[in-house]
């Protein structure tokens, strides 16, 4: 099996889980916040039929492909009417989906660790420790992904929480282009160049306490898997 086929294969059932991770936090987030929204339509479930987005599903594969993997499911219905404090709120469950993906990347970081170093002493799987590698990127890459000031990426809804008046108002207006500038800068190939950075910065942070070197989770993640 050829390692794109193998890449797919082992590796979008842990993004789609990511994925599904990201959206429920969002549902929650805005639940503790005051909007019941997200729970009575559904969505804080764990069955990925009930986030998944057809184009974000195939930019999964896509990512893959071509060797680390973002997407998006479908947004979280939110009321930020319902909020107790609307700027808060929107802050808040902006920034509960990358955070999500940052604490699973932390979590992924834990077997990775023992994974490595039972193969570096001859005794553990080679393909363990690049699907941990794999799950540790991935998850950084979501987190990464989503912080981008994109509308309607996650980072966006920070910066509008942030936002007063007309600045506010000019910059909600970019939603509707929000689309057309992500697929710009996928055929360009100019988002990885943005997403890459931020997963730079959060991986050493992430893998401090492990003793392993970030460079470690890329290395293992190309050469095993």
């Amino acid at each position: 099996m050829s390692n794109v086929l193998l890449r797919i294969v082992v590796m979008l059932p842990i993004l789609l889980f990511s994925l599904v991770i990201h959206e429920v936090a969002h549902g929650y987030a805005a639940y503790l916040m005051g909007d019941p929204t997200a729970k009575r339509f559904g969505r804080l479930t764990l069955d990925p039929l009930a986030h998944l987005d057809p184009l974000g599903t195939l930019m999964m594969v896509w990512t893959l492909v071509t060797g680390y993997g973002i997407g998006w499911a479908k947004p979280v219905p939110v009321d930020f009417r319902n909020f107790r404090n609307i700027r808060l709120g929107a802050i808040a469950v902006g920034i509960a989906g990358p955070l999500a993906n940052i604490l699973l990347a932390l979590l992924f970081s834990v077997p990775f660790r023992y994974a490595l170093l039972a193969y570096a002493q001859g005794g553990g799987s080679p393909y363990l420790a690049g699907v941990l590698a794999g799950a540790i990127v991935v998850n950084l890459s979501l987190a990464a992904f989503n912080l981008l000031p994109i509308p309607p990426l996650d980072g966006s809804r920070v910066v509008l929480g942030l936002l007063r008046g007309r600045l506010a108002f000019y910059y909600a207006q970019l939603e509707k282009y929000g689309m057309f500038i992500l697929l710009m800068l996928v055929l360009l190939g100019w988002l990885w160049r943005l997403v890459f950075p931020i997963v730079s910065f959060l991986g050493p942070l992430i893998m401090r306490w492990t003793g392993v070197p970030f460079q470690w989770v890329w290395i293992t993640y190309g050469a095993l898997l």
